[in-house]
């Protein structure tokens, strides 16, 4: 797929000199420390940290940030969740809250040069590391769910005391470790700067190669890409294919022969009963996707649908409800849970057992729930959640618009 860029007015950014000195300020520390005590001179204890700290870091970004606390790929004990703080807050790319919300940003309008923190489609530099460089400003930050990270104990904590901590697990913790073996001074340079430099390479090269060399044999509504070599480098995260066409599971592919460390630390806390439901992409429909990349060619039309989802209006064969049959449908539901019954371009759909799956949380479903009382229907009718659907809020994949069809109860009657 040809990566082409949306022609928008940006307003210009203003450079962030404080973040762009340390990260310079970090990458020539390190190349200096390494000239002084090159890899041949440095005990092997120092290298083996070197490599402990970088992995386990990785994890801290991976299965912490990313698919715990940004994708809610699944439940953890606190315990957990205290120590992927922890190894995450030693990657020193920033708190949870501030470094997941910007995620979701990215996900909800992936490609989009405007919205998209590290849009690809500004190009490989700037998706790598340009924007770190200038102090961005969301406009659609406020539209990102947000409230279970600020219910989680450890997201708060870790917030406010992020500086602290960052400095002493990033940089004082190694060379403390050092003096176990009278090397704090190489466990400094290399478990404490060296290493800080992979982790930060190997994170923004998911920004970046991800969405840029590799396969697509999920999706080609946007950049990403399956990468071996990457997946190799980051624990996982380079088959970003799959994780775009489904960032809900908590795999990086399904497949076991994907290169997923992730997965696999997952599968034995799961087992060890410190990790719960693990939420995984239906097998149909990974199976609906890939067929669906084999054959596009002859099914594709031109709003990315295939011949037999059933999308289109004259498919429907269902039911037609007023809103008086769709309110007495509410009321006889007899869920724990209060309903969730939206109207997405004309439809009735039901998406109550849905809100626990769906990727940008479920109160962005709860904002266009029909309202229990028929007095506050606007003209007698429910606000109509389609623009949203369509891209307003989110560029929903083919996938998404599947399930949606899935979902629907009945064509609504507008008097």
């Amino acid at each position: 797929m040809t990566v082409t860029s949306t022609s928008v007015q940006r307003q210009p950014q203003k450079i962030w000199w404080s973040n762009a000195i340390f990260f310079v300020g970090i990458h020539l520390a390190a190349v200096a420390g390494v000239l002084v005590r090159l890899p041949w001179t440095v005990r092997k204890e120092t290298l083996i940290l070197t490599l402990i700290v970088w992995q386990s870091s990785s994890f801290g970004i991976t299965i912490g940030y990313h698919r715990l606390y940004s994708h809610r790929a699944f439940h953890a004990s606190l315990g957990v969740r205290s120590v992927l703080a922890i190894l995450g807050t030693m990657a020193m790319q920033g708190s949870i809250k501030h470094r997941c919300l910007r995620h979701r940003l990215h996900h909800r309008y992936t490609d989009d040069d405007e919205h998209d923190p590290y849009s690809a489609t500004r190009g490989l530099l700037f998706s790598h590391v340009g924007w770190i460089f200038f102090k961005a400003k969301y406009e659609r930050m406020d539209l990102i769910d947000r409230q279970d990270l600020e219910r989680d104990p450890v997201v708060r904590f870790q917030h406010r005391y992020y500086m602290p901590l960052a400095i002493f697990f990033g940089f004082l913790l190694p060379p403390l470790l050092g003096l176990i073996w009278a090397d704090a001074w190489g466990a400094f340079i290399w478990g404490g700067l060296v290493s800080r430099l992979l982790i930060w390479h190997c994170t923004f090269l998911v920004n970046s190669l991800a969405h840029w060399d590799g396969l697509q044999p999920y999706t080609d509504e946007n950049t990403s890409r399956m990468n071996w070599i990457l997946a190799l480098l980051t624990a996982g995260e380079g088959n970003h294919n799959f994780h775009h066409s489904f960032p809900y599971d908590f795999r990086a592919g399904p497949s076991p022969l994907d290169w997923d460390p992730s997965k696999w630390v997952l599968l034995v806390l799961h087992q060890l009963g410190f990790v719960t439901g693990l939420r995984r992409a239906r097998l149909d429909e990974i199976e609906d996707a890939k067929l669906f990349m084999r054959s596009k060619s002859h099914v594709t039309h031109h709003d990315g649908s295939s011949e037999n989802t059933g999308e289109g209006e004259a498919a429907w064969s269902g039911p037609v409800w007023d809103v008086d049959q769709v309110m007495e449908y509410a009321e006889n539901m007899g869920t724990k849970t209060a309903p969730c019954l939206m109207v997405v371009d004309g439809f009735v759909i039901d998406a109550t057992n849905y809100m626990k799956e769906h990727p940008g949380g479920a109160m962005v479903l709860r904002k266009y729930a029909i309202p229990k009382d028929k007095t506050k229907l606007e003209g007698g009718l429910w606000r109509d959640a389609g623009w949203a659907f369509a891209g307003g809020l989110n560029k929903h994949s083919r996938s998404a618009k599947r399930r949606l069809v899935e979902m629907r109860l009945a064509r609504l009657k507008v008097e």
